[in-house]
């Protein structure tokens, strides 16, 4: 099992890399921002170019992703830069993706793999964006919310996709005994 590769090191790194948002100044939460999209980007990238992807990197890349963008809207709210309304709908694709695990667990569907989907790396850069245009005291206008909402949607329909597609291979390809 593939624990410390340098993918998931740099994942991990992300959550905490949104503590250092306490220091309340714009180059410096810009260069947190970017560091943290670099780390994004790089960390699925290595684990894929050097063959060591594994569930505990799949697990943990968008684990920290929630957690920066979490911990970064917590501050900004806090600052009166994000209101209530504007941070919930930031992170209503990650309430997307609970209901539908909740959707799985009803149905008894242990085994399905969460694996990384088209709007959830749209999220993600728009998530890094707003907060990046937050950071130098930017009006973010109403509709870019609104499309986070959106793309929670387009995630549920996204997933449940996957899930039948998976599901009729399992059931084209049972099982030898």
């Amino acid at each position: 099992m593939l624990i410390f590769t340098p993918s998931n090191v740099l994942s991990f790194l992300r959550g905490p890399l949104a503590l250092a948002f306490i220091v309340d100044h714009p180059f410096y939460r810009s260069l947190v921002i970017i560091l943290a999209m670099l780390t994004d980007s790089l960390d699925g990238y290595l684990a894929r170019r050097f063959r060591m992807t594994s569930q505990i990197g799949a697990f943990l890349d968008p684990l920290m992703d929630k957690i920066f963008v979490f911990t970064v809207a917590l501050i900004f709210m806090y600052e009166g830069r994000l209101e209530t309304w504007e941070a919930l709908t930031l992170i209503s694709r990650d309430f997307a993706v609970l209901l539908f695990g909740l959707y799985l667990a009803i149905k008894g569907n242990w085994a399905f793999r969460f694996r990384s989907i088209w709007s959830g790396k749209v999220t993600t850069a728009l998530q890094f964006f707003v907060l990046l245009a937050l950071t130098f005291h930017y009006t973010i206008p109403h509709f870019v919310f609104y499309s986070f909402i959106l793309l929670g949607f387009v995630a549920l329909c996204e997933l449940y996709i996957v899930e039948k597609k998976e599901l009729k291979i399992k059931i084209a390809r049972p099982m030898s005994l």
